[in-house]
C-alpha cells in the first residue's frame, strides 16, 4: 500500500515516514499543501495522511479540491485541531477518518490497516490463502502453522498476491504500491523478490505463477 503523508512538522513527518515504512508501506512525504494536487496528478496513492495546519494551501482546502475534482483517494486527517466543529468540518469535506494530535503510533497503525483491508475487500485482519495465513497486525505469514521468515519487502509483495489469490497482479501494480520517491524499486527488483518468495513457499502448497506479458498470480492448494 502506498501512502502520502502531508505534514509540515519535520520531526513528526520523518517519524511517520519511518514508522509506516517499517510496517511495510511505501511512504512519500510532503511538507506543504501547495504540492499535494501535483503529486496526486502524477502518482496513485492508497491513502493520504493529511495535516490541516499547513503552509501554503491549507489541508481542508486541499481536501475540498480533491473531492471537487472527483478524486476519491481515502484521506485520514491527522491534526492538532481537536474541536467538535473541526472534526465535523473535516469529515463533511470528505475525510474518511480523523485523528487528533498527540496520538499513539499503534493506534494510527491500526487505523491505516483498516484502510488496507477496505482496499483489498478483507473484513478481518487475517488474509488466508490455502495453507497460508497473513496476520496484517503482527506482519507475519504462517504456512501450516509455521512462521515464514520474510523481509519487509517480501511480506509486502506476498500480501498483495494473497489479497488477490487466483488473480493476476502486474509488476507495475507492485512497483506503484511499494515504491516510495526515495526508494530504488524497479520491475527488476520485483523479479528478485518473487524469486525469493518462490523459494520460501516451497512445500507449502502455494506457488507464484508467472503470467507472461502480465505479471504474477498466487495459486494455492486446499489447506
Amino acid at each position: 500500500m502506498r501512502v502520502l503523508v502531508i505534514e509540515d512538522d519535520t520531526t513528526l513527518g520523518h517519524a511517520l515516514q519511518e514508522f509506516l515504512a517499517d510496517q511495510g508501506y511505501a511512504v512519500d512525504w510532503l511538507t506543504d499543501g501547495d504540492r499535494v494536487l501535483g503529486a496526486l496528478a502524477g502518482q496513485t496513492y492508497d491513502l493520504l495522511l493529511l495535516d490541516l495546519n499547513l503552509p501554503g494551501r491549507g489541508g481542508l482546502d486541499v481536501l475540498r479540491q480533491l473531492r471537487q475534482d472527483g478524486n476519491q483517494v481515502p484521506v485520514l486527517i491527522v491534526t492538532a485541531r481537536d474541536g467538535l466543529e473541526d472534526r465535523v468540518a473535516g469529515l463533511d469535506a470528505g475525510a474518511d477518518d480523523y485523528v487528533t494530535k498527540p496520538f499513539d503510533l499503534p493506534e494510527l497503525a491500526a487505523r491505516v490497516r483498516v484502510f488496507g483491508r477496505r482496499r483489498t475487500g478483507q473484513a478481518q485482519p487475517l488474509i488466508e490463502a490455502g495453507a497460508l495465513t497473513f496476520d496484517t497486525v503482527g506482519r507475519e505469514v504462517r504456512a501450516n502453522g509455521q512462521r515464514l521468515s520474510l523481509s519487509v519487502r517480501e511480506l509486502s509483495v506476498l500480501e498483495m498476491l494473497m489479497a488477490r489469490v487466483g488473480r493476476v497482479v502486474t509488476k507495475r501494480q507492485i512497483v506503484n504500491s511499494l515504491s516510495a520517491w526515495d526508494a530504488d524499486f524497479s520491475e527488476n527488483a520485483v523479479e528478485v523478490y518473487v524469486y525469493r518468495l518462490r523459494k520460501r513457499l516451497e512445500g507449502t502448497g502455494a506457488s507464484i505463477q508467472t503470467v507472461r506479458g502480465f505479471g504474477y498470480m498466487l495459486e494455492t492448494q486446499p489447506a
